[in-house]
């Protein structure tokens, strides 16, 4: 059962993850997460080759520790597919985060729905594992009958308390993706 906990635990991680790569109408260091500069030819990610400030709510501003890298940082912010459009001045880079238009914001609930999804079908997986391995264990005569019943209800609580909490994240950044 621990072991069924951690990797459903690690599910929910992973999912408020992905949310915090998703973009809202305000400026996140988070949603730069995923985003990868070719340093000297190793792909690093945007947090180790430069610092990510955010002076105002719609606002970022990258300062890259190697002045060279700015045009690979703003390539890279670019293919990311983020729908930003960075500028430098030879020093930093400047990003404004445009409001979120209706289409957009219904296309990131619909991402995150999609998300969400396939957090709570991994959830459901993690229980079908945990279920064989209780009828393995019964089979092999480690498990009685009403020991197997008794341990499947705790599976099947377990696992509707980690569906339920995916389902609060998702409400929550939908909320927060539709807000301003």
């Amino acid at each position: 059962m621990a072991d069924i906990e951690e990797r459903m635990t690690k599910t929910i991680d992973s999912l408020k993850d992905s949310f915090n790569t998703i973009r809202t109408g305000r400026a996140n260091a988070a949603i730069f997460d995923k985003v990868r500069v070719d340093y000297y030819g190793t792909k690093s990610p945007l947090n180790q080759v430069a610092t990510i400030a955010i002076p105002e709510a719609r606002s970022v501003i990258i300062t890259p520790f190697d002045k060279s890298l700015i045009s690979e940082i703003e390539k890279a912010i670019q293919v990311a597919d983020l729908g930003l459009n960075p500028s430098n001045d030879g020093k930093v880079i400047r990003i404004a985060i445009p409001a979120l238009t209706a289409d957009r914001r219904k296309e990131l609930v619909k991402q995150a729905k999609t998300v969400a999804e396939n957090s709570r079908t991994a959830i459901r997986n993690i229980r079908r594992d945990g279920n064989d391995d209780l009828k393995k264990q019964q089979k092999d005569g480690t498990l009685t009958e009403d020991g197997l019943k008794t341990e499947t209800d705790k599976l099947q609580k377990l696992t509707d308390k980690y569906i339920d909490e995916i389902n609060k994240i998702y409400d929550a950044k939908e909320k927060d993706i539709m807000q301003n």
